[in-house]
C-alpha cells in the first residue's frame, strides 16, 4: 500500500513582477532539468532569495527553503539556503548545503565561503587545510582574493599578523582599483596591519577602502574616523607631554637662578 503524500507546505508569495528569467544563464541551465512549470517556480524563489538576503533573512531562508524542498538536486537552490546559513551565522548548516551544491555541481566556487565556515566553527586549521586543497587552484581571480581575504582573517584569529598582511599583498592590491572585491580587500588589509601594529599604514589602507567602497558594503568610514581620531588624540598627547617637559624645564631654570642669587647676595653685602 502506497504511503498517502505529505500535504505540500505554503509557499511564500511571488511578486508579480518576478518572473525567475532574472538569473544568470547558468542557473537557468540547472533548472533544465525539471518540468517547465516547477523551473519557473523554482526559479522565482532563488530571485526572491537574491533579492531578501541583505534585507529580509527570515523572507530569504522560506523562499531558499522552498526552492530546496522542490528542486533538491539543483546545484542553485542548496547554495542559496547555505548563503542564508552563512548570513545568519549558522556555520553547519552553511557548510552542510555547500559540501551538498560541490557534490552535485563538481564546482568548488563556494570554497571561501567553505573555509569561512569552518572558520566560524572555530577549526583554524581545518579551514587553512581546505583553503589550501587542490581545489583553489579552479578558482577564478575574484574567488581567490575572496579566499585570500578569509585566510588573512583566520591568520589574525591565531595571532599570526605578519602572515595575515602578507597574504594580502597580492597584485591586485592597487588602490585604485574600482573592482567589486576592491573594498573588501582594502579593508582586510588595513584590518591586518592594525592588527600588526601599524595605525599608519592601516589609517592609509582604510581611507582607499573607504573610496572605493560606493555600494557601503563596509563601515570603512567609521573605522577610517575612528582610527584617525585616536592618531589625534595620541598626537596632541605626545604636544602636551612635550609642552609640559617644556614648562619643567623653566621652573627649574627659574629656581637655579633663584638660589644662586640667594648664595650670591652676602657677598654683594
Amino acid at each position: 500500500m502506497l504511503a498517502p503524500k505529505k500535504p505540500r507546505l505554503p509557499e511564500p508569495s511571488i511578486p508579480d513582477d518576478v518572473t525567475g528569467f532574472e538569473l544568470d544563464r547558468s542557473v537557468k541551465n540547472q533548472l533544465r532539468t525539471l518540468s517547465k512549470e516547477n523551473a519557473v517556480g523554482v526559479g522565482q524563489h532563488l530571485v526572491m532569495v537574491a533579492a531578501y538576503l541583505d534585507s529580509d533573512i527570515d523572507a530569504a531562508q522560506a523562499h531558499a527553503e522552498t526552492a530546496v524542498r522542490r528542486a533538491g538536486r539543483v546545484p542553485a537552490a542548496r547554495e542559496a539556503l547555505g548563503l542564508v546559513h552563512y548570513r545568519k551565522g549558522e556555520w553547519a548548516k552553511a557548510l552542510s548545503e555547500f559540501r551538498t551544491a560541490r557534490r552535485l555541481s563538481g564546482s568548488s566556487h563556494m570554497l571561501p565561503f567553505m573555509v569561512d565556515a569552518e572558520r566560524g566553527l572555530g577549526r583554524h586549521e581545518r579551514a587553512l587545510d581546505l583553503a589550501a586543497s587542490p581545489e583553489a587552484a579552479s578558482l577564478t581571480q575574484d574567488e581567490r582574493i575572496e579566499l585570500a581575504i578569509v585566510v588573512s582573517g583566520i591568520r589574525r584569529d591565531l595571532g599570526q599578523f605578519e602572515a595575515a598582511a602578507l597574504g594580502l599583498q597580492l597584485p591586485q592590491l592597487n588602490a585604485g582599483s574600482r573592482q567589486p572585491w576592491a573594498a573588501r580587500l582594502f579593508y582586510a588589509y588595513a584590518e591586518a596591519l592594525l592588527a600588526k601594529g601599524d595605525d599608519d599604514g592601516a589609517l592609509t589602507w582604510f581611507g582607499h577602502a573607504a573610496s572605493a567602497d560606493v555600494e557601503g558594503e563596509t563601515d570603512a568610514d567609521e573605522r577610517l574616523a575612528e582610527l584617525d581620531g585616536l592618531v589625534l588624540t595620541d598626537l596632541l598627547e605626545d604636544d602636551e607631554d612635550e609642552d609640559g617637559l617644556g614648562e619643567d624645564d623653566e621652573d627649574e631654570d627659574l629656581i637655579e637662578e633663584e638660589e644662586d642669587a640667594e648664595d650670591e647676595t652676602p657677598d654683594q653685602l
